[in-house]
């Protein structure tokens, strides 16, 4: 994997538990460094994103965190979301209006995502030498870059051996 790819296109044999379990150690760990409290919700939250490696909306959270009875209200769930992608733990997809894991939250980061239009797969990335060149070019055109985010539609490895339907 190049130094760039935080997070590469998972694969089919992958340990998701040890996945999930290592995101919420490493959030754990973040959030008590930083001062800040990863409280039941936060964390039932952000488990939740990880569960698939694939984007969620928000309202899909909404209904998963309903008990039956009871359906969680959807500000609560949108503060902490707002939570939990400030402190760098998980990314907003806007062209999906959707949420994904940060693989990375310890360093702060520009991200650009690789996101498969066949099966919803991420990939996430980050790449300085992209990300300069973004910023000198703005810099040269009189603008200041306050936050980077690039979203490229494709088709992972995987799909692209599978015929597209039109």
């Amino acid at each position: 994997m190049s130094r760039s790819v935080i997070q590469d296109f998972i694969a089919p044999d992958h340990d998701h538990v040890t996945c999930i379990d290592d995101a919420l150690l490493r959030a754990e760990t973040l959030c008590r460094e930083r001062g800040e409290r990863l409280t039941p919700l936060r964390r039932q939250i952000l488990q939740l994103v990880w569960t698939s490696h694939l984007p969620i909306k928000a309202y899909d959270l909404l209904d998963m965190l309903s008990d039956g009875r009871k359906r969680a209200a959807p500000p609560t769930v949108y503060r902490t979301l707002d939570f939990l992608r400030e402190a760098g733990l998980i990314h907003r997809l806007e062209s999906l209006n959707a949420y994904i894991g940060c693989a990375r939250p310890e360093k702060r980061h520009s991200a650009q995502f690789l996101i498969c239009t066949h099966c919803g797969a991420v990939a996430e990335m980050d790449d300085v030498s992209l990300s300069n060149k973004i910023s000198v070019t703005a810099r040269g055109l009189g603008f200041t870059v306050s936050e980077e985010k690039i979203e490229v539609a494709g088709r992972c490895r995987d799909c692209q051996a599978v015929p597209a339907t039109g």
